[in-house]
């Protein structure tokens, strides 16, 4: 199998330190009232497959639950030899602590795997065992994946890829993944990427700041919703910050969001929702913004604390949304 890179984006700005702050993304998708609700998404666990994590960044170190490298080296080291993967990070769960920025589940347990090293590239087969590794991984305390996030893809269709995506979801794990970065500026216009291209997937693509799609932001029949990711502003090695561009940064709000709904919505029914369920939540949590479904999907991702009703056991997503 070939060789998988992460999405081509944009590093717009590195900046040495910032002030609490909560970005214009985590805002405009309505993570704060939420978390007024109590619903930071406390102790669910995201497996994030990237170029690993700044552990020791202050926004992080209380936030990694686990780790583990798939690209060449000690397995062990999960540290971010690039930064995608320590921004990334933190826009699905920077902890409140009156420094730096705030992720949209600031109480979210992260599990670490590398599957990308220093260039941004990795093989396809570790991605396939990282995913398989984060459907078997339980935590000291019993804790298993809910959640795996992949800002990453490329052109290939690779079937081993699609069966370990599919077997993640028929284990109840969500996979969010970016829709990549070759769009035209035209929603009615198709670009594919994968493994965001999959039916099985949550497909996510990019708004700017002002809710207009992202230049860059390919749309297709397979867009679920899009989420803030034009200068976004998060976590980055050294205990540092910055700001990037591209559908990498809209899919890890949609992750750091379902997080939320899980603990929002199996706090209230008291049970353990299926990932169809847990889909049907996260399309009742979006906005449209006027786009076609081809640009938007179901929608913008919007948090509404007061949403609920969980659809009945046994439903799937095709059966009342896109997908």
């Amino acid at each position: 199998m070939s060789e998988v890179r992460l999405i081509p984006f944009k590093l717009e700005e590195v900046l040495q330190t910032v002030g609490e702050e909560i970005p214009y993304g985590i805002q405009m998708i309505n993570a704060p009232a939420a978390w007024e609700q109590g619903y930071k998404g406390t102790d669910v666990v995201v497996a994030v497959l990237d170029t690993g994590c700044d552990v020791n960044h202050p926004d992080l170190k209380d936030r990694v639950i686990g780790g583990r490298n798939f690209v060449d080296g000690d397995p062990e080291d999960y540290s971010d030899g690039h930064f995608h993967g320590t921004h990334v990070a933190g826009t699905i769960a920077a902890s409140v602590n009156q420094l730096g920025v705030t992720g949209v589940g600031p109480e979210v347990k992260l599990l670490i795997l590398r599957v990308l090293d220093k260039d941004g590239s990795g093989s396809y087969k570790g991605i396939i065992d990282a995913m398989n590794y984060a459907v078997e991984w339980r935590g000291d305390k019993g804790e298993k994946v809910r959640v795996i996030s992949m800002s990453l893809g490329g052109p290939d269709d690779v079937p081993e890829m699609h069966e370990a995506i599919k077997n993640a979801v028929d284990k109840n794990v969500m996979v969010v993944c970016a829709a990549g970065n070759e769009g035209d500026s035209d929603e009615n216009s198709d670009e594919q990427a994968y493994p965001g291209y999959y039916k099985e997937v949550v497909e996510v693509g990019a708004v700017d700041e002002q809710k207009r799609l992202a230049e860059f932001s390919n749309t297709n029949d397979e867009i679920d919703l899009v989420a803030p990711g034009v200068k976004v502003l998060s976590t980055y090695p050294g205990n540092k910050y910055a700001k990037l561009s591209g559908t990498s940064m809209a899919t890890p709000h949609v992750s750091g969001a379902v997080a939320v709904l899980i603990q929002k919505e199996e706090a209230e029914f008291g049970r353990e929702l299926t990932e169809p369920e847990i889909y049907a939540q996260l399309c009742k949590n979006t906005e449209t913004i006027g786009l076609t479904k081809k640009g938007e999907g179901n929608g913008l991702l919007f948090l509404n604390p007061e949403k609920g009703n969980a659809p009945r056991q046994g439903s799937n997503k095709d059966m009342a949304v896109q997908k």
